[in-house]
């Protein structure tokens, strides 16, 4: 009886084994769900300067790529873009632009996306922009209170429409861009609202993590800001003034408290020309307010800036990074870097 009992035991342990090892079987077990991999998105920006600000909340987010339209160093006024970068707008679900007509190439392309339901923001527009030429208002009042007295109404009216009549179509070509100044990221803190405005559009468009990660990168960019201003506080009142290549720096006068002279070529484009008149004017105020430095576009070298720096006594010319960041691993690598690289430039050359 004992040995029978044994018997049926291990028999009954066979058995069940036999059951779990066939359960367990690969044939037979069911299969196990695979997690989906994570959606990688890609996204377009313009500029390097929007796309260092739209990848940084990008890695944060980790699911996403920035795909950057415009090389390191290409001037955005004279960007042509290529038929591939064309192609990356139209198969693009959202384009992150400067706006205000800088990208001028872009704007039918970025038109275009939007009317087959894209989106495309535009970071200059969040805010309210300045005009151009705003540090020109004062010599458009000199000019004025001059010839007031001279003209009666009637007659200053016919003089401005013959004026506009000879110069409207130059004015037109130079403005084509728009009436509103485009550099706008000169302001640190205009971009840090825009960041975070970009990461609402973000996260309604992808998920809430965007909008948690631009606003970690806003957060940066006020403290890059917080240490810029710093850096430019070594600079007396009497050294705040700037002459320029073109009309770029507004935003960084009118935020960081600087007085513009005057610029080398007129109207915000790097394209447009300079009279004779306007040059001759510029180094006469030069040499009236004494001044020792201009300030250059690293990336984009001007002959004519050079010129009117000889003319001027032979003035130090300082290259800043105006419209594009630098090579990766250099000090100019992301925005921020670059924007306190300038700093640190401005402050060596008007804080001695």
């Amino acid at each position: 009886m004992k040995f029978l009992a044994m018997t049926s035991l291990a028999l009954g342990t066979l058995v069940l084994s036999s059951c779990t090892a066939e359960t367990s079987s690969p044939d037979t077990e069911p299969e196990t769900a695979q997690a989906p991999a994570p959606e990688v998105r890609t996204l377009a920006a313009t500029t390097t300067i929007m796309g260092s600000i739209a990848n940084q909340i990008g890695q944060c987010a980790g699911t996403t790529e920035v795909e950057v339209l415009m090389p390191l160093g290409v001037d955005p006024h004279d960007y042509q873009p290529s038929s591939a970068q064309l192609a990356t707008i139209a198969e693009s679900g959202l384009v992150v632009a400067n706006g205000l007509q800088l990208e001028e190439s872009l704007v039918e392309p970025l038109e275009e996306l939007e009317s087959e339901g894209g989106i495309v923001f535009r970071m200059a527009e969040v805010g309210t922009p300045l005009p151009f030429g705003g540090h020109d208002d004062e010599h458009g009042d000199e000019h004025g209170d001059e010839h007031g007295d001279e003209l009666g109404e009637e007659e200053h009216d016919e003089l401005d429409e013959e004026e506009h009549d000879e110069h409207g179509e130059e004015e037109h070509d130079e403005h084509a861009h728009g009436a509103f100044d485009p550099h706008f990221w000169l302001d640190m803190n205009r971009v840090a609202e825009a960041t975070d405005a970009l990461g609402t559009v973000l996260g309604d468009q992808y998920g809430e993590e965007f909008v948690d990660c631009a606003s970690e990168v806003a957060d940066t960019i006020r403290s890059a800001e917080t240490e810029m201003i710093e850096i430019l506080s070594a600079i007396p009142d009497q050294k705040r003034v700037l002459v320029t290549d073109h009309d770029a720096l507004g935003y960084f006068a009118e935020r960081y408290d600087f007085d513009i002279a005057g610029v080398v070529i007129p109207g915000g484009s790097t394209l447009a020309e300079a009279s004779s008149q306007d040059l001759a004017a510029l180094v006469q105020e030069i040499e009236n307010r004494g001044l020792e430095v201009m300030f250059g576009n690293f990336h984009v070298p001007s002959d004519l800036l050079d010129a009117v720096a000889e003319e001027s006594g032979g003035l130090n010319v300082v290259p800043l990074y105006i419209g594009s960041i630098g090579e990766p691993g250099s000090e100019q690598e992301t925005y921020q870097d670059m924007m306190l690289f300038n700093a640190r430039q401005i402050a060596a050359a008007l804080g001695n």
